[in-house]
């Protein structure tokens, strides 16, 4: 990989592990937002980002004109699991909703196995799911049995993690030829528009801190407005496939940051879990070469 490929594999990686303490910071009960306005306000500022960047592609009319995939795409990546996962955040810690979003490439491997890619029941890919499945059940069951976290938030943040791995997929199979960039841009602005009634039904009556104010701007600005741009240029230069092992970063970055900001416990289940998540997200997405 060159330089540059290593430069935006890195930014990547802290721009998509980030957001998890953005959130946390911005659903704060006490002096944040509601999941639905963080929702509406960082996609209305990723499309803002993005549509400039799409028509300038000339894809802005191909994305829409796919609206019929595009739609459902929003729904599955965006609208749906980025409530799921600022409702969970309010409970739980946030590098626990970064580790559990790793399960992305076990949860997708599976989808496409019921799609009809037999290279799943290669040996070293069910070794992944396996182990993947088996760090998930230590995370699950050791956050529950010693109630360090709320298990209805932890299947949450699992359903959005299937929603993720599922997304994706459908898209890139419906419109192969549509940018990323425009994609999105659509999607973020069917999201926004989505959530737009909640944002000023739920417009908070307590002072909102600036610290939630920062860390909605920085949701906005930097995990989704110019994340996908970094990663979209990351898959030009080394592939879509190979840049979603940066999923394996994410996750580094978001336990880290967590830990060291938000002074969150690395607690058992996480210990145990994390290692065997990713190990198994790892072995399950990787095909083998004459695939």
């Amino acid at each position: 990989m060159s330089r540059r490929g290593w430069f935006l594999f890195i930014l990547v990686g802290f721009l998509w592990g980030v957001p998890y303490l953005f959130i946390k910071i911005a659903v704060d009960p006490e002096n944040g937002f509601s999941p639905a306005i963080v929702v509406c306000l960082r996609t209305a500022i990723g499309a803002a980002i993005l549509l400039p960047f799409a028509i300038k592609q000339k894809q802005l009319m191909p994305a829409i004109r796919g609206i019929k995939y595009v739609a459902p795409y929003a729904l599955l990546e965006m609208i749906g699991p980025w409530i799921l996962i600022g409702t969970a955040e309010q409970k739980i810690s946030s590098g626990l909703a970064g580790l559990l979003i790793a399960s992305v490439p076990i949860w997708a491997t599976i989808f496409a196995s019921m799609r009809g890619d037999k290279t799943v029941w290669q040996r070293k890919r069910l070794f992944g799911i396996v182990i993947g499945f088996i760090g998930l059940i230590a995370i699950v069951g050791l956050e529950s049995i010693t109630g360090s976290s709320d298990p209805i938030s932890i299947l949450m943040v699992l359903v959005a993690a299937i929603g993720y791995s599922y997304a994706v997929m459908m898209v890139q199979g419906a419109l192969p030829h549509v940018s990323g960039i425009a994609i999105n841009a659509v999607a973020m602005t069917i999201t926004a528009i989505f959530y737009l009634p909640w944002t000023f039904l739920q417009w908070p009556k307590h002072e909102i801190s600036d610290e939630a104010i920062s860390a909605v701007l920085g949701l906005g600005i930097l995990s989704t407005g110019i994340a996908f741009v970094a990663f979209f240029s990351l898959a030009a230069i080394i592939g879509v496939a190979r840049g979603s092992l940066v999923t394996y970063l994410n996750t580094a970055f978001a336990v880290v940051l967590g830990v060291i900001i938000l002074d969150e416990p690395l607690t058992t289940g996480m210990l145990l879990g994390l290692p065997l998540v990713l190990i198994g997200s790892y072995f399950a997405s990787r095909k083998p070469v004459s695939a």
